[in-house]
């Protein structure tokens, strides 16, 4: 039944008139003595005593009242509960990134967005690649930031930065005195990897291979800065991307130095899960991403 039809039973029983009830409602006295009847043909009972003045509910009717008054408030509470909700999912966008990116490249890009949305709040997190995979697939973060982004049936993926990779070392090791390197001279050098599962790793292992160059792991690591902090004591060199040690160059504490070969570079990606329904905010910062940083919102 509709819920109207509650209602107006409801305020019938209350007011005790035909006639005040079908004013509250702008109805006609006839169509609130038709909803009445519906409901107790449909109930098999008679609700109202008619032959009362003022009208009286009968004992059926004073059960199906306060049945009436409960779904009424639930169905209130029902109401407040979802718009909080929507309110809550249009003002916060849960966002997962890897720590290299969060951390250096998208507070520009939150900043752009905030000029936009000032009343979003842009929540971020960081976890490794295989956690942004699972959440997002979980429904758990509106949107993933990842390097070497996978293809998966499930997930719409789009293209976010291509980050510069460079040689990083300590000034203390030789190749720092050098403006660019040719990736052959990184034979059997010490090299701080990134761990084996991390997809930075395999894509590096890649263009090293594809350049006959065999380096010696050191040491392996699952995150970009534990990797920075044993190039700088000169444990070993590396290769990272440009945008993660701006700090350190700037402190003078590693050395940046490009490849002579060609412009090596690590793509990284924006993931979604397919068929997620997104607020116009989380939908208008996937946009914005997808913009080369130097074009305003």
């Amino acid at each position: 039944m509709h819920i109207d039809m509650f209602r107006i039973f409801c305020d019938l029983a209350d007011m005790r008139s035909f006639s005040k009830t079908a004013e509250k409602h702008l109805l006609s006295q006839s169509a609130v003595s038709q909803q009445l009847a519906q409901l107790e043909l449909a109930h098999k009972c008679q609700l109202i005593n008619r032959k009362k003045r003022p009208i009286e509910l009968t004992k059926q009717g004073r059960l199906f009242y306060q049945a009436s008054k409960d779904m009424m408030d639930r169905y209130g509470q029902l109401k407040t509960e979802l718009a909080a909700l929507e309110k809550s999912s249009v003002s916060r966008i849960n966002v997962a990134a890897i720590f290299s990116i969060g951390m250096h490249t998208l507070p520009d890009y939150i900043k752009r967005f905030m000029v936009v949305n000032p009343n979003v709040n842009v929540h971020v997190e960081y976890f490794s690649a295989g956690t942004i995979y699972e959440l997002i697939l979980a429904g758990r973060v509106d949107i993933g930031l990842v390097a070497v982004p996978k293809r998966d049936k499930r997930l719409d993926v789009y293209e976010f930065e291509d980050e510069p990779l460079v040689l990083v070392c300590s000034p203390k090791h030789p190749l720092s005195r050098e403006s660019l390197v040719d990736i052959h001279r990184l034979q059997f050098e010490r090299f701080i990897a990134f761990e084996k599962d991390v997809p930075t790793r395999a894509w590096i292992d890649g263009i090293l291979e594809r350049y006959s160059t065999v380096v010696r792991p050191v040491m392996e690591f699952d995150n970009i800065e534990t990797v920075k902090r044993a190039v700088e004591i000169n444990s070993g060199i590396s290769i990272l991307p440009r945008t993660a040690i701006g700090q350190e160059v700037g402190a003078g504490t590693i050395k940046a130095v490009g490849f002579s070969n060609e412009n090596f570079v690590r793509p990284t990606g924006i993931i979604v899960r397919k068929g997620k329904m997104l607020s116009q905010a989380g939908r208008y910062l996937i946009e914005l991403l997808r913009k080369k940083p130097e074009l305003e919102p």
